[in-house]
């Protein structure tokens, strides 16, 4: 994936500060998700909020979709894409800085910010536009003391509970920013997450974001 490119975000921050527990509800051609953004992810927060209410990510696609793991959208390049055609690389023009709470994780239905690779962003800042929804998948215990040793890391008691009767995908934890979760709609997810898929993880028949809509 290219380097997005990085602006100002005063645009962004005086926007000002949004009610608590704001949601946003993501109508798409398989049905409707409803997410709740956090207060502690301001940034992400009020970006996600702005680009709804602008209209941004109607008619985008869900452009890419893994079973047990999560579903991307809000390139915009996915907007009336051919067949075939590489999608993941579009953004709004600019970045947006980490904004990782550790006590938000990626449980199933998690709302987490897509970034290019480490190596070439070191401060994992997000696509000021892409987002992803975990589906994921349930663990054992023997399942997470192993994932525990290979990532140098220590699950919180929360998280392996939530891990083992939930689900989700640890070893996204601590990497990529988190910035809400859904609260209706999580059959939706899994029902994009089961579609057939083509090149680059891209459903063969588009799954597409008719509008968002901000609950306030």
């Amino acid at each position: 994936m290219k380097k997005l490119f990085v602006l100002t975000l005063v645009s962004i921050m005086t926007l000002g500060a949004f009610a608590q527990s704001v949601k946003v509800k993501i109508e798409t051609t398989a049905g409707d998700i409803t997410v709740m953004l956090y207060d502690e992810t301001p940034v992400h927060r009020d970006n996600f909020i702005k680009l709804a209410e602008s209209g941004f990510y109607e008619g985008l696609l869900f452009h890419r979709v893994i079973s047990t793991f999560m579903i991307q959208g809000g390139d915009p390049q996915s907007k009336d894409a051919p067949a075939g055609k590489t999608l993941g690389n579009g953004g709004p023009g600019y970045t947006l800085p980490a904004e990782i709470v550790p006590k938000y994780f990626h449980k199933k239905g998690a709302l987490a910010a897509a970034r290019t690779g480490d190596a070439g962003n070191p401060q994992r800042r997000s696509s000021g536009s892409q987002f992803y929804i975990v589906q994921g998948k349930k663990y054992t215990d023997m399942q997470l003391d192993s994932m525990e040793k290979q990532l140098f890391t220590e699950f919180t008691e929360d998280q392996r509970d939530t891990y083992a009767e939930v689900g989700g995908v640890p070893h996204l934890d601590a990497q990529y920013t988190v910035f809400g979760e859904v609260t209706e709609g999580l059959n939706i997810v899994d029902q994009i997450a089961g579609v057939e898929t083509g090149k680059n993880d891209r459903p063969k028949e588009d799954v597409k974001i008719i509008k968002m809509t901000v609950i306030k």
